[in-house]
């Protein structure tokens, strides 16, 4: 794996575990950005789930790439999801791009290990 696929895919685990857990365990910033976002608790808690799913599947992708693929294409459809949620409820550009930033960065990723054969 490349030294670059390699930094963005640790960036990219740290950013979901952290979140993930946080989601999972009720933090109560997570809980009133997903009541901003008007997204229920159960379904607050499913995405923490994935978002720990995600973050696993991009460490076996260290030994397994098309895991790493996988979870990347995963990040991408759930950032997406994420501006959208934002643009709906029209916040300004600055609430967006967290999401947006971890969504580019889950493309490249998914984008440097197709390159690199992992699927």
């Amino acid at each position: 794996m490349s030294i670059v696929i390699g930094v963005l895919s640790l960036l990219l685990t740290a950013a979901f575990l952290s979140a993930g857990g946080a989601r999972l365990i009720g933090a109560e910033p997570l809980r009133s950005y997903a009541t901003h976002l008007e997204v229920s608790p159960r379904a607050n808690k499913a995405v923490g789930a994935i978002e720990l799913a995600a973050a696993a599947g991009l460490i076996v992708g260290f030994w397994f790439r098309p895991a790493a693929f996988a979870a990347s294409i995963g990040l991408v459809v759930l950032m997406v999801g994420t501006v959208v949620r934002h643009v709906r409820i029209g916040d300004p550009a600055a609430a967006v791009a967290p999401a947006a930033t971890l969504g580019v960065l889950a493309v490249a990723n998914a984008v440097l290990l197709g390159l690199a054969g992992a699927v």
